[in-house]
């Protein structure tokens, strides 16, 4: 059985993976959501905003994992603000990624069944600024994180 400095520095080298990871997904779709996609940007996309699901979801549970089973536990993260807006501020990534994700499947459906379908720029404007709102909201959460990890936003008495 690992050691307890094992288990810590393992979530915290899955959990810091994962975001990354992240965040080059949404780096990727940034690039990619434009004028004149090709069918295989369309493709692409829609394999990889799959991945963006799974890894947040990753990152939920490994994120979790490590405020309860690592080495400052629930009794630290709980009490702390900045714990708590990080967990807000990918709360947002989330829900500004549904508009986009709901876009990307319709996009896709759309080409499957017309090999010339292009997305009205329209479209692909509402589904990049819904992009760079989540880029904002994502750029909090290693600032909180910095914060959190250094002491700050403690509430307890």
């Amino acid at each position: 059985m690992p050691d307890f400095a094992t288990t810590d520095l393992t979530l915290a080298i899955a959990h810091h993976l994962l975001i990354f990871s992240l965040a080059g997904i949404l780096a990727f779709e940034v690039g990619v959501i434009r004028l004149g996609m090709t069918r295989e940007d369309f493709v692409r996309l829609a394999r990889v905003d799959a991945w963006y699901g799974i890894l947040a979801g990753a990152i939920i549970v490994v994120g979790f994992s490590r405020a309860i089973f690592a080495a400052k536990g629930w009794a630290y993260y709980s009490v702390n603000m900045f714990f708590w807006a990080k967990m807000a501020a990918f709360g947002a990534v989330g829900l500004l990624s549904i508009a986009p994700t709901m876009r990307i499947i319709r996009w896709r459906r759309a080409l499957a069944g017309d090999a010339a379908f292009a997305p009205a720029p329209a479209d692909i404007v509402k589904v990049r600024r819904f992009l760079w709102a989540e880029a904002a909201a994502f750029a909090l959460i290693p600032a909180f994180a910095a914060a959190m990890a250094r002491g700050y936003g403690s509430m307890a008495q």
